[in-house]
């Protein structure tokens, strides 16, 4: 069962439909997240082999994957209450996190299969 990717689909009028998901992590827990991309990709090209390609050229399924690192920088706020004017203070950099997002577009058969393996 997938931890960290949890999918939203869309359907367009053609039958064709789009799983979009989106999973943030600490470095430490990034190869576990890759490991659950790889899962699903894995099967997508075990089950529907050489069969990738934009939908509108004729392929059964695609996908895109995305990635960045963000650095959070918590602030200290104030408010003075005299002259109506806030004050900040930024403290260090905490480790950055992996953002991931990952859009698999497949036709109505490619949709159906994803739903059952993944039960979704």
């Amino acid at each position: 069962m997938l931890q960290y990717l949890d999918f939203d689909y869309n359907e367009d009028g053609h039958g064709h439909g789009t799983f979009e998901a989106m999973a943030s992590v600490p470095a430490a827990r990034l190869t576990v997240l890759q490991a659950e991309i790889a899962q699903v990709l894995d099967w997508a090209h075990a089950t529907f082999p050489h069969q990738r390609a934009p939908l509108e050229e004729g392929g059964e399924w695609d996908y895109l994957l995305q990635g960045q690192q963000e650095w959070t920088v918590p602030e200290t706020l104030g408010y003075d209450e005299v002259t109506r004017r806030f004050s900040s203070q930024p403290g260090s950099a905490g480790p950055p996190r992996h953002t991931v997002t990952l859009v698999l577009s497949g036709s109505e058969q490619f949709c159906a299969a994803f739903r059952l393996k993944f039960d979704l």
